[in-house]
């Protein structure tokens, strides 16, 4: 009886995918309800109040579909060129530099025209980056612990991709890159005492970045005290926390929010969270947060058991997409209620943005790969 159970399961991890789901739906309603306005008063979208969520809705369709073909695709490929992708990446983040390749929005150099949407490479290359780093500690497995042979040439390798990503400038997908890598590495063996003096490290390279753009001190004081300086370096976070705060425990009603009149600025990608909390309240707000520590928890599920399986680049793959998501999400939560300065990161699966959306799709289908190859070996066995 219990065989014919195994064989009578999905080859997916349904509760996953439902997260997945919901949020992108939460996300597709959050979009357009935030972006009515901006998109009304623009000429670029012929002044229609929908503008962003066709857009959104097109993007939306165009990363289900790209994350069905990563389902469709073998772990063992991602692993076998997991060098050549990680060398795609640092092409993509070199020729986003390239004047005439790159496109400026807002000062910042960080994306490739393509017709139907504008590429940003940083994004992609978050993932290449865990492909790699999954690779390499089972590559280097022996070395793993070691400072020279182990820690210092995958320490080299992000160096140049934190070079090129700081040169954009692009200081969030840098906090996230590092983040992931360090994750993976920790998780695969690496020394403590080597991660003590990385962390010991840290306040050095902070103050580093923050002498080579003084614009980053401006976000700091302006996140301390936001309202010390509304009309300046505070308006960005005093609206988002006005926004939060309006909404109470059930929000004031979806599509009434005053904060995305042209008071909070990027109300539809970096600060879409602080529009929904004001539209649906607490109530919102927490269930969003809920669903992103179940699906943590629900990846992390999947990495135990390709573990149990002795299916470590599996396990690594899925441990570092759950690092990424985890971080991302929880960067750009604490930068909507103040935790955090503004990193320009998005929410993932519910913030506007292509490149980020098609991304973690693929990533999404590449964890359905996972979970279907767990499975099918669990079932032979």
């Amino acid at each position: 009886m219990q065989l014919r159970n195994n064989y009578n399961q999905p080859n997916y991890d349904p509760l996953l995918l439902w997260i997945i789901l919901i949020l992108s739906g939460v996300g597709l309603v959050m979009v357009y309800s935030a972006s009515v306005d901006v998109a009304a008063l623009k000429q670029i979208s012929n002044y229609q109040n929908y503008y962003y969520l066709l857009r959104h809705f097109i993007y939306l369709i165009i990363s289900v579909f790209c994350g069905f073909i990563a389902f469709l695709i073998p772990i063992s490929f991602w692993q076998k060129f997991a060098p050549s992708f990680f060398i795609l990446g640092l092409i993509l983040l070199i020729a986003v530099l390239i004047p005439g390749i790159g496109k400026i929005v807002n000062g910042s150099q960080r994306w490739i025209p393509l017709g139907f949407m504008n590429f940003q490479p940083s994004e992609i290359v978050k993932l290449f980056t865990i492909i790699y780093a999954a690779d390499y500690v089972l590559r280097k497995s022996r070395q793993i612990g070691t400072f020279t042979k182990g820690f210092l040439p995958i320490s080299l390798a992000i160096a140049i991709v934190g070079t090129l990503l700081i040169n954009q400038p692009d200081f969030g997908a840098l906090v996230v890159v590092v983040c992931i890598s360090l994750g993976i590495l920790f998780l695969g063996g690496i020394s403590l005492k080597i991660i003590l003096g990385l962390t010991l490290s840290v306040p050095i390279g902070v103050y580093a970045l923050l002498k080579i753009a003084p614009y980053r001190m401006d976000r700091i004081t302006g996140f301390l005290a936001p309202f010390e300086d509304l009309y300046g370096k505070g308006w960005q976070l005093s609206h988002s926390l006005i926004a939060i705060g309006r909404g109470d425990f059930f929000g004031v009603g979806l599509g009434e929010s005053i904060q995305k009149l042209q008071y909070l600025p990027e109300a539809h990608t970096d600060f879409v969270l602080a529009i929904l909390s004001e539209e649906l309240g607490l109530f919102g707000f927490t269930l969003i947060i809920c669903l992103y520590i179940l699906m943590i928890i629900r990846i992390f599920g999947i990495s135990k058991i390709s573990t149990q399986l002795r299916k470590n680049f599996s396990a690594l793959l899925a441990q570092g997409i759950a690092i990424w998501f985890g971080i991302q999400a929880t960067i750009n939560i604490g930068v909507n209620v103040g935790f955090f300065p503004t990193k320009g990161l998005t929410l993932p699966f519910v913030s506007y943005g292509g490149s980020a959306l098609l991304v973690t799709f693929i990533a999404s289908g590449i964890l359905m790969r996972i979970d279907y190859e767990n499975k099918i070996k669990s079932k032979r066995n």
